[in-house]
C-alpha cells in the first residue's frame, strides 16, 4: 500500500468539494473518493438560484463542475467508485473502495444524505423537472402555481406552509387518517386557506406535459378510487437518510443515523471529521453545506499539524 494521504474526502458534493479546496490549498494533497453518484444531490437540480455570487443563478451540474475544477486546479485529486468499507480503529485509517484500499491520517465525511423518494418511475424522470425535495431550494420556481407536497411529519408541514409563499395553492397528501407532525404545525397548516389535504392517499403517477409536471394520479388506500389533480409542482417531504451505513459502531450517530459533530466537524474519533447533509439535518442547504466542508477542511489541517504533519 502507498504512503498514507494527509487527507482523504469522502463524497463530493458542496461540502466534499470545499474541504478539497480547502485542503488542496493548505498544501495537503487531498484525495477524493467521489462515489458513483458525483457531485451529490445538486446533480438533480436544475437552476440553484440561492448560491451567492450567482446572480442569474447556475444549473446544479454546472456549479459542481466549477467546484470540482477549483479544487483540482489547487491539487486535490479525485477517483471515482464507492467506498465498501472503513477502519478507523488505527491510525492511520484505511479505506477500502472498489479499486483497493487507500490509507489516511485524517478522514472528512461528506457523504451526505438522500431523500427518500415515493419509487415512482415517473417522480425520477421529473426531479428538477417539476419534481422537488426541497422547498427552499425550488419553491420560488412555482409562484401563482397550484403544487402539491407528500408527507404527513413536520418537515411536510413546514414545507406546505413555506410553500403557500409562492404558490396559488397547496394541497398535502398523507398516506394516513391523521398527520405526525407536532400539534403547532399541525394547527398552523389546518389555519391556513392556502392548505388543503388528501387523506388516506398516495401518489399512484407522476404525469407530465412536454417534460413538466401536469398532474398527479391520486389513490385513495381505503376505497381504490383514482382521481387526477392537477398540479405544476410535487414536493416529496417524506424524510431523509443521511449516509452513514458505513460508520456504524465506529463514529457516534443521533437516533436518525446523522452523524454527532462537536466543535465544528469533529467526530468522536480524533482525525475524523464531517461536513454537509451528513451531520446535518436542519439546514441541508448548498451554501451550509459548503461552510461546514470548509470548517472540516481547517480542522483537519490543525489536527495534522498539532500531530507534526
Amino acid at each position: 500500500m502507498s504512503a498514507p494521504h494527509n487527507v482523504v474526502i469522502i463524497g463530493s458534493g458542496p461540502a466534499g468539494l470545499t474541504a478539497a479546496l480547502y485542503a488542496a490549498r493548505a498544501n495537503l494533497a487531498p484525495l477524493m473518493v467521489e462515489g458513483l453518484e458525483a457531485g451529490g444531490q445538486l446533480m438533480l437540480t436544475t437552476a440553484v438560484e440561492n448560491f451567492p455570487g450567482f446572480p442569474g443563478g447556475i444549473m446544479g451540474p454546472d456549479l459542481m463542475a466549477n467546484m470540482r475544477k477549483q479544487a483540482e486546479e489547487f491539487g486535490a485529486t479525485f477517483v471515482r467508485g464507492n467506498v465498501t468499507a472503513i477502519d478507523l480503529h488505527s491510525r492511520p485509517f484505511t479505506i477500502t473502495t472498489d479499486d483497493g484500499a487507500v490509507q489516511a491520517r485524517t478522514l472528512i465525511v461528506a457523504t451526505g444524505a438522500s431523500a427518500k423518494l415515493l419509487g415512482l418511475p415517473s417522480e425520477r424522470k421529473l426531479m428538477g423537472h417539476g419534481v422537488s425535495t426541497c422547498a427552499t431550494c425550488d419553491g420560488f420556481f412555482f409562484r401563482g402555481k397550484p403544487i402539491a407536497v407528500v408527507g404527513g411529519g413536520d418537515s411536510a408541514l413546514e414545507e406546505a406552509t413555506f410553500l403557500t409563499r409562492f404558490a396559488s395553492h397547496v394541497t398535502l397528501i398523507h398516506r394516513r387518517t391523521s398527520l405526525r407532525a407536532s400539534k403547532v404545525m399541525q394547527d398552523r397548516a389546518f389555519a391556513n386557506p392556502k392548505i388543503s389535504f388528501e387523506w388516506d392517499t398516495e401518489v399512484a403517477e407522476v404525469r407530465d406535459s412536454g417534460g413538466a409536471v401536469s398532474s398527479v394520479l391520486l389513490r385513495n388506500l381505503k376505497t381504490g378510487m383514482e382521481k387526477d389533480l392537477t398540479i405544476e409542482g410535487l414536493f416529496v417531504a417524506i424524510g431523509h437518510t443521511p449516509n452513514t451505513a458505513l460508520f456504524r459502531g465506529q463514529l457516534e450517530m443521533d437516533e436518525g443515523g446523522y452523524l454527532i459533530t462537536l466543535g465544528g466537524s469533529k467526530t468522536n474519533v480524533p482525525g475524523v471529521f464531517a461536513c454537509g447533509d451528513v451531520q446535518d439535518h436542519t439546514y441541508r442547504q448548498a451554501i451550509t453545506a459548503a461552510g461546514s466542508g470548509c470548517m472540516a477542511a481547517i480542522d483537519a489541517e490543525r489536527f495534522l499539524e498539532s500531530h507534526g504533519h
